[in-house]
């Protein structure tokens, strides 16, 4: 059977599901696209539900193995979905654990730390990159949950396959002293460039909210580095500097 009706009581409890509250009571959240939906379930990510749309998916291959497939219209998908072009599937899901003392680190780590961002759509820049990187990601002091269905787009998928956790600044700090990861943090007005540092080391990259910057409980924590500008513009979206920072840590290890 097919749904037809947005006010159906499935669809509009799994439309819930884009509401913080909802998120935080119930532990599910959102997956749009077909490509974030396999990477999530190749991850190993739990899924409750899977909603198709045939008439929106096309002729794209879906795995549908042992999970509980819900086939709606375009009306219903589009009362689920963020975007404006509704996708082919949407996965209702399982929020995994993000505990920061569960972070799994390699043998020279390279974490981006995340503080206080509120943009969805630059943390899940934030995730693409350190994907990109061979990162970890640690959010501190989270402005924006991390099962947000923005940061889920945003992150294409490699939310589920980059080791992330959620923890509070004071935790993040003590944590990176346990684990002799030294700290870099991007300041406006600090003194020399990132190409200056020592990133070939167990090492942090420190990146602040998008208006506010880095907090005083970093002062001394974060050797201050600062990222050059030749033109008129006196910051840089926080997600490009994230970038930025994480790159010159990849060039300087791979001479």
């Amino acid at each position: 059977m097919t749904i037809t009706s947005t006010d159906n009581p499935r669809i509009k409890a799994i439309a819930k599901l884009k509401k913080p509250r909802e998120r935080r009571r119930s532990g599910l959240f959102l997956i749009e696209g077909h490509r974030e939906v396999e990477r999530a379930i190749a991850a190993g990510v739990t899924i409750d539900a899977l909603v198709v749309c045939d008439e929106l998916l096309g002729d794209a291959e879906l795995t549908t193995d042992q999970l509980d497939v819900l086939r709606v219209s375009a009306g219903p998908m589009g009362r689920i979905a963020i975007r404006d072009s509704p996708p082919g599937v949407i996965a209702v899901a399982e929020q995994f654990a993000t505990r920061l003392d569960d972070l799994q680190l390699s043998d020279n780590p390279l974490v981006l730390i995340a503080e206080s961002i509120e943009k969805p759509g630059n943390l899940g820049a934030m995730i693409r990159t350190c994907d990109a990187a061979g990162a970890a990601l640690v959010v501190a002091d989270a402005g924006t949950d991390l099962f947000n269905p923005n940061v889920v787009r945003a992150s294409q998928g490699s939310l589920f396959t980059v080791p992330i956790a959620v923890a509070e600044a004071g935790h993040v700090i003590d944590w990176l002293a346990t684990h002799g990861i030294s700290v870099i943090g991007g300041y406006p007005d600090a003194p020399g460039p990132p190409w200056g540092a020592d990133l070939t080391r167990p090492t942090a990259v420190l990146v602040g909210a998008e208006d506010d910057g880095l907090s005083s409980i970093w002062d001394g924590v974060a050797e201050p580095v600062r990222i050059p500008m030749a033109g008129t513009a006196d910051s840089l979206n926080a997600s490009v500097s994230a970038a930025l920072l994480l790159y010159e840590a990849v060039r300087q290890r791979s001479r």
